[in-house]
């Protein structure tokens, strides 16, 4: 039996050879002999198994003989001998068949002895493997069928490993194990660093720094139960938090921690949960003031992650850490909910401190979460890596990070603010978000502005002065207010939006681009994905210093999504307007209004400010500055005049033309 299945395998390499041979007529035999092969091969097989199970069903119940046959079998098995069977004659006459039809086929081994058959034909001895597979089912206990798992007597030992590989993918296990033997303080591990945090349009949540305060004791106490030596429990405690599970899981612990901590500080919580449910269902609704207080209590979560032993030197020293603006994203949840309405005049200059009414269910907030900042779920299990990740940090070694500059008490004075930073870094999925959570915590580096208006000038040819010759993704913000009074968005009110694009900016007359990404940053905070119908990303169009005649001249200036003529974004040359379409026009980017009262017809703004963001790092921005060092040579090179190229001004034809121009009928000496 192990022979027949060893041809059945050598089978495909044999197909496999015959397509690489010289001439069409060799490859068709040596195909046409394989699939000769194949179908004996399992003719051959079935005979054998059957026989065989006939064989032992004589001597036993056919259900107990079934159950004791263990393949392969190890039995001596006899050859067949040459013309004792039509089925070997016939497959010996293709054998002679086929190695006389074609010189180009290696011809197949022929037999050492008359006595040994071919490699494919073999017949065991039915008497023997019946006595010999009876003996072994006489004397040899019952054993796991093949491809069973050897642990099924053990259950937790399976678990565990099962558990150790989710968890490896999160942290090491030597650090997990580690953790594991201070489990006894678990507490002071996930313990929040000590730190004050104050913000510097609003006073901080109500119960904030208790709700802080509150966040080790009450992982521990709902994840890691206390109990000595249970490394399966610490697992399945880990993987709860940190294993990657569907997207509304991860949400339901972490307002499950928020509710608990919420009833540990004393804080007011909307949020409830069935004692007896374990899937993450969760129940209530969530005011205004609760959804701040869960984002600004997200927020510090991850912030923890990026210096712990800086703000312990800060908390020593008095310093206040400011907290990022999240009201554009409470305005969010609540209008995505209907609590608010979209073309309401509130939202305009709205604020958390002074919200009233309706709130947002658990199941509306989850919905927000999942479709707006889908990142949001995941700061509980980014928080307690981090904070495993502490215990093997040198204190002595860490305490020279600082927390950057987020004990500034600075406001922000870019259009890329904290808190529009941590919007954008919770709602992309990708490399990018752990720059904008950078850009959240410390601030954004000013060497990666590439572009500003109010310091480098308005203009599309400004504009590509600044960007020309970077090839990253950057992201584009720009504000605005409409004036008039128009017909759809409010008269004298500002609003800002923004485009995140994946790669460099080119000068085009025709859209370009792999990627991107638009946003509305205020006062609503909206994020629109790539539809995925049209790959109108952007748009970049200045004339050059070399201008032609066009019958139908392309738009100057910056657009995204939509057509040409029908952009969903433009911006003019000047960058003093820009146009706001609605999204039917657009099959780029996803449906959804930019600006709160949007409406069917275009908005036309002027424009405040226009700031460009590299994203790349320092590589793409060396590469750049490589790029314009290259055009400043060639730019000055172009503009010098070599006069020695000219030769002789008295025998060169300038001369002769100019003197033609001043006086054409001057007479002139003919030198012979």
């Amino acid at each position: 039996m192990a022979v027949h299945y060893a041809d059945l395998d050598a089978l495909p390499d044999l197909e496999q050879s015959a397509r690489k041979l010289p001439t069409n007529g060799a490859r068709r035999t040596l195909k046409q002999l394989s699939r000769w092969r194949r179908h004996d091969m399992h003719r051959l097989r079935e005979g054998l198994l059957w026989n065989l199970e006939l064989g032992l069903g004589r001597q036993e119940a056919p259900g107990k003989a079934a159950q004791k046959i263990k393949f392969p079998l190890a039995v001596p098995l006899q050859p067949l001998q040459p013309n004792s069977s039509p089925h070997h004659q016939n497959l010996s006459y293709r054998d002679k068949q086929y190695n006389s039809l074609d010189p180009a086929i290696p011809p197949l081994s022929a037999p050492s002895s008359p006595q040994e058959p071919l490699s494919p034909l073999f017949f065991p001895d039915l008497h023997s493997t019946t006595t010999t597979a009876a003996a072994a089912a006489a004397t040899t206990p019952d054993q796991p069928a093949m491809g069973a798992s050897s642990s099924t007597g053990n259950p937790s030992s399976a678990e565990a490993r099962e558990q150790e590989s989710l968890a490896s993918a999160s942290l090491p296990l030597p650090l997990l194990r580690a953790v594991f033997s201070r489990s006894s303080h678990l507490s002071e591990t996930l313990a929040f660093p000590p730190s004050t945090f104050h913000s510097p349009s609003s006073p901080p949540p109500e119960h904030f720094h208790d709700l802080l305060a509150a966040l080790g004791p009450t992982i521990a106490s709902l994840f890691f139960p206390p109990a000595d030596g249970d490394w399966l429990g610490f697992l399945r405690g880990f993987n709860a938090c940190c294993a990657r599970a569907r997207a509304s899981l991860p949400l339901a612990h972490l307002l499950r921690v928020y509710a608990a901590a919420c009833a540990h500080a004393g804080a007011p919580c909307g949020v409830r949960f069935q004692p007896d449910e374990d899937d993450g269902k969760v129940e209530g609704e969530l005011a205004p003031a609760e959804i701040a207080a869960l984002l600004s209590m997200c927020w510090a979560m991850a912030w923890s992650g990026s210096a712990p032993r800086g703000a312990d030197e800060g908390a020593e020293k008095g310093e206040s850490l400011l907290l990022p603006d999240v009201s554009s994203l409470v305005l969010s949840a609540l209008v995505s909910a209907g609590a608010v309405a979209d073309d309401d005049a509130g939202v305009w200059g709205w604020e958390v401190s002074g919200a009233a009414g309706k709130g947002v269910t658990a199941q509306e907030f989850t919905s927000w979460v999942i479709s707006t900042v889908p990142g949001l779920g995941s700061c509980l299990s980014r928080y307690v890596r981090d904070r495993f990740r502490s215990c093997q940090v040198d204190p002595v070694k860490d305490r020279s990070v600082s927390a950057g500059n987020t004990t500034s008490d600075a406001s922000d004075v870019y259009l890329l603010t904290r808190g529009r930073a941590w919007a954008i870094s919770l709602s992309v999925r990708n490399a990018l978000s752990e720059k904008f959570l950078s850009a959240s915590v410390i601030g954004m580096d000013t060497e990666d502005l590439l572009y500003r208006s109010s310091a480098h000038g308005r203009g599309l040819s400004r504009f590509w002065s600044c960007v020309e010759g970077y090839k990253g993704p950057a992201l584009i913000l720009l504000s605005a207010f409409s004036n008039g009074g128009g017909e759809n968005v409010d008269a004298d009110q500002r609003w800002g939006i923004g485009v995140l694009t994946e790669q460099g900016f080119e000068n085009k007359d025709t859209f370009y681009g792999s990627s991107g990404f638009l946003c509305a940053t205020y006062p609503i905070f909206r994020m629109l994905l790539p539809s995925g119908t049209e790959k109108n990303i952007m748009y970049c169009h200045l004339h050059t210093q070399l201008k032609t005649y066009e019958a139908k001249p392309k738009p100057l200036g910056l657009a995204f999504g939509g057509s040409i003529g029908n952009e969903r974004i433009f911006i003019d040359e000047d960058f003093s307007k820009v146009t706001v379409r609605h999204h039917a026009v657009d099959k780029t980017y996803q449906h959804g209004s930019l600006i709160p009262n949007q409406g069917y017809l275009p908005v036309v703004a002027s424009i405040l400010d226009v700031e460009v963001w590299g994203l790349g790092g320092q590589t793409t921005k060396h590469q750049q500055d490589v790029y314009k060092k290259r055009e400043d040579i060639f730019s000055g090179q172009r503009r010098k005049i070599d006069l020695a190229a000219f030769g002789n001004w008295e025998d060169s034809p300038e001369k002769m033309m100019m003197d033609m121009v001043s006086d054409p009928n001057r007479n002139q000496r003919e030198e012979r």
